[in-house]
C-alpha cells in the first residue's frame, strides 16, 4: 500500500518533521519539477521563503549517463577531477558540454522564476527538497551547489529513499527521510498519485508562495489555524484543508473544478492571496477519490451543491460563528455547485466568484441567488464567456463580469491567474470584511458590468 497520498501529502509531513526548523532563517529549495509541490508544503509549514534549484549533470562526451560534474546558477561548476582524468576528457570537451548545459540550465531558470531573482542562501540553513530519492546524483549536486552559493548548512529532507543511499549520502549536513525501506522498489511505488508534475505547475506554486510571504511579511509565526480535516457528510468524509487567521471575518469555501482537488496550484494560489488579505479559506474536495472515478459524479451539480453547503453548516457549528462571512468560490463546474448552494432557502452566503466558471449549470437556480457575485473569464475562453454571460441575464443578484485579456481556460498565460486572484480578493474584501473608512463598497443593488 501507498505510504503517501501524493506529493502534497508527502510535503505535508515531511514539514511536520522539520517543524523544529521553523524561525531559524531557513530556505526551502524544491528539486524541480517533481520536488517543488512537496517543497511548497515544507515551506509553508516552516512560514519559509520557497525557491527552486536548478541544476545540470554535465555527461562524458562519449558516455553522456557518467556524471564529470554539474552546474548550477550563478555560474556554479562542480567538476569530478577522477573521473575527468579517466575518461581522458579534454579542456575544449568540458567546455563545449558545459556550454550546451549552461543554455539548457538557463532556459529553464527563466521558465520557472518568470524574472523572479534567486533567494540569496549566504549564511541561511538551506534544506534541499525532493519528492524521492532512487541514486541520490541529483541531491548530491544540488547540495554541492547550493553550498557553493553561500549556504552556511545545508539539509537534504525527502519522503522516501533507499536505506543505502541514505547512509551514503555524504554532501548534506543532514538528511531527513520518513521512509528507507531496504528493499527500496522505485520512488513512485510509495505515492497512490505520483502523475508527473510539469513547468507550468512549478510556476503556479512559486507565485503562490511568493504571494504569501509578501503579504505575511515572509514569515513568522501569525497565530493562524492550519489543518487538515475529515468533513462528515451523508455517509462520507469529504478531504479539507482549512486555514484561519487568528481573527477571521470572512472565510471563502472553494468548490473545485472537474479533474481537480484541494490540491489544486491554482486554487492554492488564490488561497494564499485570499490569505494575505486577512481571509479564511477552506479548500474541499466535494467527491472521495473513489467517487471522482465515475465521470457522472462529476458532474452532477445538484450533489456537489448539496455537499458544499452541507460542509458549511458542519463547519459553522464546529468553529461556532468564528468563520465570520462566508463566501464561496466555484472554478469550472464548481462554480455551477457554488451558485446552486447559494440558491438554497436559507444559505447564508455574503459574496460568490467564479473563476473560468460554468454558472450556467446551476440553471433555473440562478434566478435564486442572492449573494453578490462576481464572474471572472479569460478573453481567449470564448465559449464559456458566451456561458457566463447567458448567465448572467437570469441572476437577479448584483454580478458582474471581469474579463482577463488574453486567458484561456486554465489561466496558464503569464500574470493572468495573479490578476484573476487580485479580483476575488478585493470582491471578498468589500462583501466579507469590515468596510474600513475610506474603502468603498460595491453597491448592494443589482447590477452588471462586462469589463473589456
Amino acid at each position: 500500500m501507498a505510504a503517501f497520498h501524493d506529493r502534497f501529502d508527502a510535503g505535508r509531513r515531511l514539514g511536520k518533521r522539520l517543524a523544529g526548523l521553523r524561525g531559524q532563517h531557513v530556505v526551502v529549495l524544491g528539486l524541480p519539477r517533481g520536488g517543488v509541490p512537496v517543497a511548497f508544503e515544507v515551506a509553508r509549514a516552516l512560514d519559509a521563503p520557497l525557491d527552486v534549484i536548478v541544476v545540470r549533470k554535465l555527461g562524458v562526451p562519449f558516455q553522456p549517463e557518467v556524471a564529470m560534474g554539474a552546474i548550477g546558477e550563478g555560474n556554479v561548476r562542480v567538476l569530478d577531477p577522477r573521473t575527468i582524468s579517466v575518461a581522458r576528457v579534454s579542456q575544449e570537451d568540458l567546455r563545449q558540454v558545459e556550454q550546451q548545459e549552461r543554455a539548457v540550465l538557463e532556459s529553464r531558470e527563466a521558465r520557472l522564476r518568470k524574472g523572479r531573482h534567486p533567494v540569496d542562501l549566504t549564511g541561511r540553513t538551506v534544506v534541499i527538497v525532493d519528492d524521492g530519492i532512487a541514486t541520490g546524483s541529483t541531491a548530491r549536486v544540488a547540495c554541492q551547489v547550493a553550498r557553493q552559493l553561500g549556504a552556511a548548512k545545508v539539509i537534504l529532507a525527502v519522503p522516501v529513499a533507499p536505506a543505502r543511499a541514505v547512509v551514503e549520502l555524504k554532501e548534506p549536513d543532514d538528511v531527513v527521510c520518513l521512509l528507507s525501506p531496504q528493499d527500496f522498489k522505485a520512488v513512485g511505488y510509495y505515492y497512490h498519485d505520483f502523475s508527473p508534475t510539469d513547468d507550468r505547475e512549478v510556476v503556479q506554486l512559486l507565485d503562490a508562495a511568493a504571494s504569501a510571504a509578501h503579504h505575511t511579511g515572509g514569515g513568522g509565526a501569525d497565530g493562524s489555524l492550519q489543518e487538515d480535516l475529515e468533513i462528515p457528510v451523508a455517509g462520507v468524509a469529504l478531504r479539507a484543508n482549512l486555514h484561519l487567521p487568528p481573527r477571521c471575518d470572512g472565510t471563502v469555501l472553494f468548490a473545485h473544478g472537474s479533474g481537480s482537488s484541494r490540491h489544486s496550484p491554482r486554487n492554492r494560489f488564490v488561497a494564499s492571496v485570499l490569505h494575505g488579505a486577512g481571509l479564511g479559506t477552506l479548500l474541499l474536495d466535494l467527491l472521495t477519490p473513489e467517487e471522482e472515478v465515475n465521470r457522472a459524479n462529476v458532474f452532477d451539480i445538484g450533489l456537489l451543491a448539496q455537499r458544499l453547503s452541507s460542509a458549511t453548516h458542519w463547519l459553522e457549528a464546529r468553529h461556532d460563528g468564528s468563520l465570520g462571512r462566508v463566501g464561496y468560490f466555484g472554478a469550472s463546474t464548481g462554480a455551477g455547485a457554488a451558485l446552486w448552494a447559494a440558491a438554497e432557502t436559507g444559505a447564508q452566503v455574503a459574496a460568490v466568484v467564479s473563476r473560468g466558471g460554468r454558472p450556467d449549470l446551476a440553471g433555473p437556480r440562478l434566478a435564486a441567488v442572492r449573494a453578490p457575485t462576481l464572474l471572472i473569464v479569460g478573453g481567449a475562453d470564448t465559449q464559456v464567456l458566451a456561458l457566463n454571460r447567458q448567465a448572467m441575464a437570469s441572476m437577479q443578484a448584483p454580478t458582474r463580469l471581469e474579463i482577463v485579456p488574453g486567458a484561456t481556460h486554465l489561466f496558464e498565460e503569464p500574470g493572468t491567474l495573479a490578476m484573476a486572484a487580485s479580483l476575488a480578493t478585493d470582491w471578498f474584501r468589500h462583501y466579507l470584511l469590515p468596510s474600513p473608512v475610506g474603502r468603498s463598497v460595491p453597491e448592494a443593488t443589482p447590477w452588471t458590468r462586462d469589463s473589456p
